[in-house]
């Protein structure tokens, strides 16, 4: 970390102006989406206090706690594992990113439609719905990515001040821009205590989750720190999933449109961070043919979990 850099601002809200006058229209977006986000937030509050979401909640709950587990379990193998291959690295990314576009496209968005459908009397009208949403959720991550500091293994540090912190904390803001929408999408399938839109989902995020979290805490390690230290920190990033199952709930349990747009809002989310971080991550290292065999692999077995458990 190196805080007498000429280029870094000299406090957060120096940092996060400077950002905001070199990207105008991403923070013009972001600003947008918060505001939804808000909007969709306040509509579900009647619902939450009249304890009408209970068994929403509970699901919800169950779900990211699913995707915690799995991540802190498959973090552990880093306490004796030396190094992954960079071969091997790359293909488990890429099963990751197959499952979580199957899961965009199979559990989020196709349910979105039949429900904008649905609501609208109108498959044209619940498509732009769904698209209204994805459009939420790309503005969102945009946002955050701009925003955020954080940095990835084989990447260089990016985001409003990322010249502030250390390189540790840049991994750890990284990994919780890269599980927020993955607990959002749990809540979200589960604002309706519909298990076969969330279970499916659930089943698929918490799978992905096991590579995840040893790429993780294999990246942590290499960061520089100890291996219990990399694998409690991979572990406790897994806690971004029932938070973020608690914000999807509340984000698509309110007005009735507010759940295909809440679908939607997911999904455009999980594209966003599949698409900007973790397929280029995976063709950094010339493994572009393993990376993508994993991914087609991940959209399969996602796809025969949703024909199966949906």
């Amino acid at each position: 970390m190196d805080l007498t850099h000429p280029d870094t601002p000299a406090t957060w809200r120096a940092a996060w102006m400077q950002q905001a006058q070199a990207h105008p229209f991403t923070t013009l977006g972001l600003a947008l989406a918060l505001a939804a986000v808000a909007l969709l937030l306040a509509s579900s509050l009647w619902r939450v206090t009249a304890g009408e979401t209970g068994a929403a909640l509970r699901l919800a709950l169950l779900g990211g706690g699913a995707g915690f587990a799995a991540t802190a379990v498959g973090a552990l193998p880093a306490l004796f594992l030396r190094r992954l291959s960079a071969r091997t690295e790359d293909t488990m990314l890429g099963l990751a990113a197959g499952m979580m576009l199957a899961a965009s496209s199979f559990s989020l968005i196709l349910p979105g439609l039949d429900a904008g459908e649905t609501l609208t009397g109108s498959a044209y009208a619940g498509a732009l719905t769904v698209v209204a949403g994805l459009a939420l959720g790309v503005l969102l991550m945009l946002g955050l990515d701009r925003f955020t500091p954080h940095a990835h293994e084989h990447g260089g540090p990016c985001g409003a001040g990322c010249g502030r912190v250390s390189r540790v904390w840049l991994f750890v803001f990284a990994i919780a821009l890269h599980n927020l929408p993955e607990g959002m999408a749990i809540g979200v399938a589960f604002s309706q205590a519909d298990l076969a839109v969330g279970l499916p989902l659930t089943t698929a995020i918490a799978l992905q989750d096991v590579p995840e979290g040893l790429a993780v805490a294999m990246a942590l390690k290499a960061a520089g720190l100890t291996p219990a230290r990399a694998v409690g920190i991979a572990a406790l990033s897994g806690l971004m999933e029932p938070l973020g199952a608690l914000l999807g709930v509340g984000l698509a349990s309110g007005l009735a449109l507010a759940y295909p747009i809440g679908l939607g809002l997911a999904a455009g989310a999980m594209i966003f961070v599949v698409s900007h971080e973790v397929i280029p991550e995976t063709h950094r290292n010339g493994h572009q043919t393993p990376a993508t065999i994993g991914l087609m692999a991940g959209f399969a077995v996602m796809m025969v979990l949703d024909t199966t458990l949906g």
